[in-house]
């Protein structure tokens, strides 16, 4: 599938990296969303009631803010066409966006939108999420990036991320939950579980069949993750979906 020049991946059978078995959940659905099927999703966050999502694909790519019962985009900034949006973080009262292979953060006002700065970064941007420190960055590698949010400057060594002794590549959207990184593994149906000191993955989230077959051969990767930490919600989505989904995991083996 090809979608505004970007090669969409297959969804060909992926294999965990070789190593010990880790704890692997599933999942129960809680809840259904509607998710708007233009919106090729790179970045999703939960924050005070309201989705802050920002999308891909140049020409197309926006900062949302979206009503999560409706899915309802209440506020919109359309990034100029030639970048290429991927991963978005709200850290205090600004949102930060990366875009994909330009080398270029651009930073808003959280409340209009309005752009207020920019910062260069070597290397592709995938994704962000926050700690109670500062940012943090995937590439696309086996590396996350420890960002300060009022410089951009990295504040720590990059932390590699392995499971089970191997290297884990592919590493995309991010998200902060109780101590640990989730993060999506891109072109799989899985979530890794990252300890952020150590860079190990603890366990592994099963999200295949979240979409019935039919669904599931117009859309793109699962990609999205956001938690509401006020009432211990978890939400997963993916690019061009149709539904948002709140989640419960559920212990499979380990």
């Amino acid at each position: 599938m090809i979608i505004g020049g970007y090669r969409a991946p297959g969804f060909a059978a992926w294999q965990a990296p070789a190593g010990p078995t880790l704890p692997t959940y599933g999942y129960t659905i809680v809840h259904t969303y509607p998710h708007d099927t233009s919106a090729f999703t790179e970045g999703l966050q939960y924050v005070e009631g309201f989705l802050y999502e920002g999308t891909g694909l140049e020409g197309h790519s926006s900062i949302r803010k979206i009503k999560l019962e409706t899915g309802e985009v209440v506020q919109r900034h359309d990034i100029p066409p030639q970048y290429f949006g991927e991963g978005i973080v709200v850290w205090k009262n600004r949102i930060v966006e990366l875009t994909w292979q330009s080398g270029i953060a651009f930073v808003y006002d959280r409340q209009t939108f309005a752009l207020k700065r920019s910062f260069q970064y070597i290397g592709e941007g995938w994704a962000l999420t926050r700690d109670a420190h500062g940012l943090i960055m995937s590439d696309g590698t086996d590396a996350l990036r420890f960002i300060d949010p009022a410089t951009f400057r990295e504040r720590r060594p990059r932390l590699k991320v392995t499971a089970g002794g191997t290297p884990l590549k592919n590493i995309n959207e991010l998200e902060y939950v109780k101590g640990e990184i989730f993060s999506n593994v891109w072109q799989t149906d899985y979530l890794a579980r990252i300890d952020p000191e150590s860079g190990k993955v603890s366990g592994w989230v099963d999200l295949r069949n979240l979409l019935s077959p039919r669904e599931r051969a117009s859309v793109d990767v699962l990609n999205g993750i956001a938690y509401d930490e006020a009432h211990d919600r978890l939400f997963v989505t993916g690019k061009l979906w149709p539904k948002l989904f709140e989640i419960k995991l559920v212990r499979k083996n380990g």
